[in-house]
Formats: C-alpha cells, structure tokens, sequence
C-alpha cells in the first residue's frame, strides 16, 4: 500500500488534544474510534503490542484487566 494520509474533520475535545500523543492509543473500526490513554509511554507501547489483532471489544476487555 502507498503511503497515504487520510484525514476526518471532527471536533476534538480539548482534554484529548493537550495529552502527549505518546500516552494515547487509538484504534477505529467502520462505526467508532477510541482512545485508550495511559500514564506512561512504556504502558501504551505494551498495550499496543499486546493488543496487536484484536478487535474492539476484546481491546476494551484488556484495558480494563491489566490498565484500571
């Protein structure tokens, strides 16, 4: 695939945009986007990793196990 950029207009909430994108994690599927902050950037990088092809809700289930 080419690199490309795709870009949605959206209005962010303030709160979303001042984190350091280096806590937050994000994923999108056809009806939703979520963002899973986390207080380190080791956290999120093990996050992602551990989630790596997983779907939403079973992304959702892990956060809260081992990140609440």
């Amino acid at each position: 695939m080419t690199p490309r950029a795709i870009c949605i207009p959206v209005k962010m909430p303030r709160e979303l945009c001042a984190i350091d994108d280096e806590l937050k994690a994000i994923y999108h599927g056809p009806d939703s986007v979520c963002v899973w902050v986390f207080e380190s950037r080791t956290d999120r990088n093990r996050f992602v990793e551990e989630t790596a092809g997983m779907m939403k809700a079973e992304r959702e289930a892990h956060f809260e196990g081992f990140y609440r």
